[in-house]
């Protein structure tokens, strides 16, 4: 059965793959607000990148309660979860490093100030939401992190989402898990409300162990949008996220048999808790043409390592961000231009927050000034052109300048081509710099940012008048001074150095979605990826081969749906640290695919009954090395809407 399921995947790879995750009869209607710092929702169709949508409607169908989950459905990405459900969770997109991808939520930047990537293992997935990502290097509007991209999780305003709902579902390993939701517009307010809850019993997630790894987590976001003139509107957001999760550990006994593989460990576990706000003035003038906003955020995050149930390790990282933009559109009906300038003042903040012998106790800070130019052009809905630039000036580091142009051209017969070139930077974070481990690793506070240049070329088609896409895009990157972990002899100490070599990252993204009638939808997605150093020697968490395949019918009268997922992951690479020297050896994990089955029916216009088994056949799989991954699992629920 598992061949047969590969089989399936690879057709994702023959047939230039059958999905961008957007309702395929929508394609008109798609749109996306991270591709410009104006903030402005523009249509898919018109930006010359590479883009895929997961709306609201899809995340429902397939009962999506973890947002990794559902990432593994976008060309590009590959999805690492260490552990059960909470574990550290972490994204790889176009082959880039984790630490290389930017994520907002709402427009907030919510990487971890500490560790200078986002933990997905700590995000549910909010009623009502939406996710966009935007793949390429995109420093120029954003700054450090976005080499790979930027992932952005939008919760729906109550104009676009309004009502109650109310969601409960349990199942296996003694899971549960609530969700509610308020949102609507009032006068002039428009707001959105909502609260998310998981918690399961978990399972062994040691190879051959016998401790079930559970977790809890919960969130809860506001959004609010007051308009109290035609000119003015004030925006204002808040996120609380908190984790509370078991881990186990590696085996640290060099003599023990099992060294350096995860073992079951008793009384560990950690917490991380999240703040997350914004709030936003902007002023529109010149019937709307001409907007300026002035916003202010801040991101604050706490995580706590527990060994034997006492508190072992911690740290605390915060972000401040302001950020004014500028946004000017003219032209007519046939010609269209937007000139945007922003400014982006930053202060990061992290500290060890458990004192030791070893761990740097103090706080350190970064500041950085971003200075933004973007131009965009589109003409006739055919023709669309775009260019960016960024500087940005770092207490810490050498100044940076980031570029991107990026053009497309749609016939008439509804073929588009596009293509895009672009710089990147990442910036070291916290731990590369300042980190120590007794014996086994030191940071190296003379790291220099990592950069990365880039191109990408691609074609879609539109199918059957909007009722379908497919596409697909070659690109290519070579990344220079890529931090990596080096093993000093004699005492084969592990620091952070800047390599010597380039890394590089080319491959191919096909995605297609298509409604052959209305009662069916079929979205695919595949990347072939090819990451590797000037030695040849593969990246690791990267698999080569990487695919998708959802299905959805309806009954004729649309209150029962079924979606069918199988999720396929290549052969890939890991390191091992089983060599008593600390040093890591190399291993090849197997490739796996997952079939999950969900089902929705509705008894009344605002009562609905589902289910879903998630890993229908019990495969056996590692996205980690030595930790085993979910299990079958099987859930019910029930879902009030009014």
């Amino acid at each position: 059965m598992l061949k047969t399921l590969v089989s399936i995947s690879a057709l994702t790879a023959a047939v230039p793959a059958l999905a961008h995750t957007t309702p395929a009869n929508d394609d008109a209607g798609e749109i996306l607000v991270t591709a410009s710092r104006s903030g402005d929702a523009q249509q898919v169709a018109d930006i010359p990148a590479s883009i895929t949508v997961i709306d609201a409607a899809q995340l429902q169908e397939r009962q999506t309660r973890i947002v990794s989950d559902v990432l593994r459905d976008v060309p590009g990405i590959a999805v690492n979860r260490t552990g059960g459900v909470g574990g550290f969770t972490q994204i790889r997109l176009r082959g880039t490093e984790s630490n290389q991808t930017l994520v907002l939520i709402d427009g907030i930047e919510a990487d971890d100030p500490f560790y200078g990537e986002y933990d997905f293992g700590t995000l549910l997935a909010d009623p009502d939401m939406r996710i966009e990502v935007l793949r390429g290097q995109q420093s120029s509007l954003y700054g450090s992190d976005a080499i790979g991209g930027v992932v952005q999780i939008v919760t729906l305003t109550g104009a676009e989402a309004p009502g109650v709902t109310v969601r409960a579902e349990g199942g296996s390993q003694g899971t549960a898990s609530v969700a509610a939701r308020v949102a609507g517009v009032t006068g002039n307010l428009d707001y959105a409300l909502s609260a998310t809850g998981y918690r399961t019993d978990g399972y062994p997630t040691a190879v051959g162990g016998t401790r079930n790894v559970g977790s809890s987590l919960g969130g809860a976001n506001a959004k609010l949008i007051w308009t109290p003139s035609d000119t003015l509107t004030l925006t204002a957001v808040g996120r609380y996220s908190y984790t509370d999760a078991d881990t186990n550990n590696t085996d640290s006994d060099p003599t023990s048999p099992t060294f350096g593989y995860t073992i079951d460990t008793p009384g560990q576990y950690y917490t991380n808790q999240g703040f997350y706000g914004l709030v936003k003035a902007e002023l529109s003038s010149l019937g709307g043409r001409w907007t300026n906003a002035l916003s202010a955020q801040i991101a604050d995050t706490d995580r706590r390592n527990f060994s034997d149930g006492a508190l072992s390790s911690g740290d605390h990282g915060t972000r401040y961000k302001g950020s004014f933009v500028s946004s000017i559109r003219f032209g007519d009906d046939h010609i269209h231009h937007q000139l945007t300038a922003a400014v982006d003042a930053e202060r990061e903040e992290f500290r060890n927050t458990v004192a030791g012998p070893y761990a740097f106790g103090g706080k350190r800070h970064v500041d950085n000034l971003g200075l933004v130019a973007q131009y965009q052009f589109n003409m006739d809905d055919a023709l669309a052109l775009g260019a960016s630039v960024r500087h940005d000036l770092n207490s810490d580091f050498a100044d940076d300048t980031t570029y991107r142009v990026q053009g497309g051209y749609r016939f008439a017969t509804g073929t588009r081509i596009h293509a895009a070139w672009g710089t990147g930077v990442k910036e070291p974070g916290f731990y590369e710099l300042y980190g120590y481990v007794d014996g086994r690793y030191i940071g190296n506070p003379g790291l220099k940012p990592e950069k990365s240049t880039g191109w990408e070329v691609g074609v879609d088609q539109q199918l059957a008048g909007g009722k379908g896409r497919i596409g697909a895009t070659f690109f290519k990157s070579v990344l220079t001074d890529e931090i990596i972990t080096s093993y000093l002899p004699p005492d084969y100490l592990a620091t952070s150095v800047n390599a010597d070599s380039r890394t590089h990252q080319k491959g191919v993204e096909v995605f297609a979605g298509v409604q052959p009638i209305d009662l069916l939808r079929i979205d695919l997605a595949y990347t072939w990826l090819d990451a590797t150093d000037d030695a040849g020697q593969e990246a690791v968490r990267r698999p080569r081969n990487i695919g998708s395949i959802n299905v959805t019918a309806f009954s004729p009268d649309k209150r029962f749906s079924g979606t069918l997922t199988v999720r396929y992951n290549g052969r890939m690479d890991d390191l091992a640290y089983t060599d008593p020297s600390y040093v890591p050896v190399r291993v090849s994990l197997q490739s796996y695919a997952l079939l999950n089955f969900a089902v929705n029916y509705k008894l009344t216009d605002h009562l609905s009954l589902y289910g879903r088994v998630e890993n229908l056949l019990g495969e056996r799989y590692q996205e980690i090395f030595s930790t085993a991954g979910s299990p079958r699992a099987g859930y019910a629920g029930v879902r009030a809407t009014f």
